[in-house]
């Protein structure tokens, strides 16, 4: 059994997708976010979407850093975290404006105090100012912020996301074929709407992440951080502090904490330029986040075998949690993005101008795998680390 399931999380969600098999699957089962009828406005031209997500439990890594450095302004990046695993969901079916926002936390007030809440409250709509600078417009309508210790041992911070949106501009997977080609574009590095570098870890395997790369010492120091259940060999097993350095070739010596906590990347403007310039263009779109490189499988209209055999450089943060963990490449691909969260299924001959679009936002992004016919759903993955072959 992985490190990953022993800590009772499951990137694949297998008894989640059971849960759900049975249930609609909307107007575009192929889609990556589920679509329904103009319920709001009864036209049989648009689409109505309510998405939810959340930073999962990054918050508590937030936890962990604001404790040990004081520096309670790294709830901001958590806040990020929760709107962009919302957004670029949203992303992946075209819809990049007029969307509506509610945030849910969950606290317990007698660890997390209200100068936390204002950082992730007052953080969310101080991102959707930046966004609207893009052209992507959210309106922040509030939502619940609930005291709730029994429940939660320190806080979790979600959001749902709503928007109308018309047919003709979707992206429901359906033109995914074989002799496409993939872009993918990279999560890490530091685009021009970002401040800093980014790890590109997102929000996702952040319970692997945390447990395989922090020191043990933590889980004396803050057990209100773990599930006291599991067992002590899969509990803080690493060898780092959050405030040890890190060199990263070109930005220099950065803690660990801050590249565990890099708030996400959204890739709404980049998004939105590619539609806006190119739709036709874009026959498919995956975001990367639970299940990793495998994410895409779920999304395929038919039988055919993708074949990525030409990753991105692999950004250090993986590296580490791979050296601290020990787990091997397959677990890696399934459980993070390892250097690319978003990818887009197109035409060989149009590839060049989205990774064009890409670069003039600081965004490195290059074709790293292509679809080939099959008679049955496969997955190959290649690299210096061999090949992973998965059957669907």
């Amino acid at each position: 059994m992985s490190l990953y399931a022993q800590r009772g999380v499951s990137a694949q969600k297998e008894e989640v997708h059971a849960a759900i098999q049975h249930l609609d699957q909307g107007l575009y089962p192929n889609a990556f976010c589920k679509l329904y009828a103009d319920f709001v406005g009864g036209d049989n031209n648009y689409i109505n979407i309510m998405h939810a997500d959340g930073a999962g439990t990054k918050s508590i890594l937030a936890y962990i850093y604001w404790k040990e450095t004081g520096d309670v302004s790294v709830w901001k990046g958590i806040a990020q975290d929760a709107i962009a695993m919302n957004l670029d969901d949203l992303l992946c079916v075209g819809i990049y404006d007029q969307i509506l926002f509610s945030s849910t936390i969950d606290r317990n007030k007698l660890i997390i105090n209200g100068e936390v809440i204002s950082q992730v409250i007052n953080a969310t709509q101080s991102f959707f100012e930046t966004l609207k600078e893009f052209g992507v417009h959210i309106a922040f309508l509030g939502g619940e912020t609930a005291d709730v210790g029994d429940v939660v041992r320190t806080i979790a911070v979600n959001g749902t996301m709503t928007a109308r949106w018309p047919k003709s501009k979707l992206i429901t997977n359906d033109q995914i074929a074989p002799g496409q080609v993939i872009v993918g574009f990279s999560s890490y590095g530091k685009a021009n709407y970002e401040t800093e570098y980014n790890s590109g870890l997102g929000s996702n395997g952040l319970t692997s992440a945390r447990h395989d790369v922090l020191s043990k010492e933590y889980a004396t120091k803050y057990p209100e951080t773990f599930e006291p259940s599991l067992a002590n060999e899969v509990v803080y097993i690493g060898k780092n502090k959050v405030t040890d350095t890190i060199d990263i070739p070109g930005f220099g010596s950065i803690q660990v904490g801050k590249l565990l906590l890099s708030p996400t990347r959204t890739y709404a403007p980049l998004v939105k330029a590619i539609l806006s310039q190119h739709f036709d263009a874009v026959k498919g779109m995956i975001h990367c986040s639970g299940g990793g490189q495998t994410k895409c499988m779920k999304y395929l209209p038919g039988p055919m075998r993708i074949v990525k055999d030409n990753f991105l450089a692999v950004p250090p943060i993986f590296q580490l949690i791979q050296e601290n963990s020990g787990a091997n490449a397959r677990e890696m691909y399934q459980v993070f993005n390892m250097g690319h969260r978003l990818e887009i299924f197109t035409n060989e001959a149009d590839a060049p101008a989205l990774i064009n679009i890409a670069a003039s936002l600081g965004i490195e992004a290059q074709v790293i795998g292509r679809v080939e016919a099959a008679d049955t759903k496969e997955l190959v993955l290649k690299g210096s680390f061999g090949t992973e072959t998965f059957s669907y």
